[in-house]
């Protein structure tokens, strides 16, 4: 629903729920796109509103009466919980951001916000693994592919080995050109990830390029095999992202937890730790590995290595793929 009237009315012209009119808002912001992330921000959204209707809330049901108190209050609630151990900082962060920007999008200003979530909470998110990735064990992929393959979710199986060969993103996998990767592969053995790249990062001034080995190339052979007829990608001509999203993708995660999977993003940080091991002849330091200790120079150049390939602009980023600096 496109705003009515003006922004003066209950909830700036969004609906008389709070509930209602914060996704409203967010869809007119995004245009309609960005499905993913509009739903992130719109199930965040629903957790602050969730909390104003509750007891230790301000009990409003109308985006007029949120000020920076009430987002203020919003934080000491979030800071309370994640010092109980309930939720993660970045989780609270991400819920206060998204506070911001809803609350952006229903007054269609800037003027009530909390500068800095993490200030606000008074703490920062870590952002360092302290799990050993799951899918690290190509054997264990390979019965992941396979038990997909029955279940005929090729194109779920295709997302998984290029994900674990590349170290693609899940909109990165399912966006892939695949005839041009292919054709990057056997000419230069190697190829540049650029469609579905997260923060814009695409294009001539953002090069991505992977060396190819025999993994990658049966992982592009297997989903050149997989995209439907008439697709360069792994989306139909008659289906969108968001429709792969759900008829391809949510069902084929039971058969990934089935076999020790939490998600597609494992197999991205498994991709990391093993390119760890093959730049520096060290584990990870998730897996134990000694390099951060025994050579600094040696662990920082991998990082560096590895951010690049993944996509980032970071170096600390990596941490949370491969483990910290401990």
């Amino acid at each position: 629903m496109a705003l009515v009237g003006r922004r003066d009315g209950r909830n700036f012209g969004y609906g008389r729920q709070l509930s209602y009119a914060g996704p409203q808002a967010l869809k007119d912001m995004f245009g309609g796109g960005h499905y993913g992330t509009v739903k992130a921000h719109c199930d965040r959204w629903l957790a602050f509103v969730k909390w104003c209707r509750s007891e230790q809330g301000p009990g409003i049901n109308d985006a007029r009466q949120i000020d920076r108190k009430v987002l203020g209050d919003y934080a000491a609630y979030l800071r309370d919980v994640v010092g109980r151990g309930e939720l993660a900082v970045s989780t609270a962060q991400n819920r206060l951001s998204t506070v911001n920007r809803t609350m952006a999008a229903l007054r269609g200003d800037q003027y009530v916000k909390l500068p800095s979530p993490s200030k606000a909470l008074g703490m920062q998110r870590t952002g360092v693994r302290h799990s050993v990735p799951q899918g690290q064990d190509r054997e264990q992929v390979k019965q992941i592919v396979n038990a997909l393959c029955r279940h005929h979710q090729l194109r779920a199986a295709a997302i998984a080995l290029l994900a674990r060969a590349t170290g693609m993103r899940l909109r990165e996998a399912i966006l892939a050109d695949l005839p041009r990767l292919s054709r990057e592969a056997d000419d230069l053995g190697r190829i540049n990830i650029q469609e579905g790249t997260k923060g814009g990062r695409a294009g001539a001034s953002a090069p991505r390029w992977i060396a190819v080995d025999d993994y990658v190339l049966g992982a592009l052979g297997f989903a050149r095999q997989a995209s439907p007829a008439g697709s360069r990608n792994l989306i139909a001509p008659s289906e969108s992202y968001r429709s792969v999203l759900r008829e391809i993708v949510r069902p084929a995660r039971d058969t990934l937890n089935a076999h020790n999977l939490k998600g597609f993003h494992e197999l991205r940080a498994a991709f990391a730790c093993e390119r760890y091991e093959l730049i520096t002849t060290h584990r990870a330091p998730i897996n134990d590995g000694q390099c951060c200790q025994l050579d600094q120079h040696l662990d920082h150049e991998a990082r560096r290595q590895i951010s690049y390939e993944l996509g980032h602009g970071r170096i600390d980023v990596v941490a949370a793929y491969i483990g910290g600096l401990a």
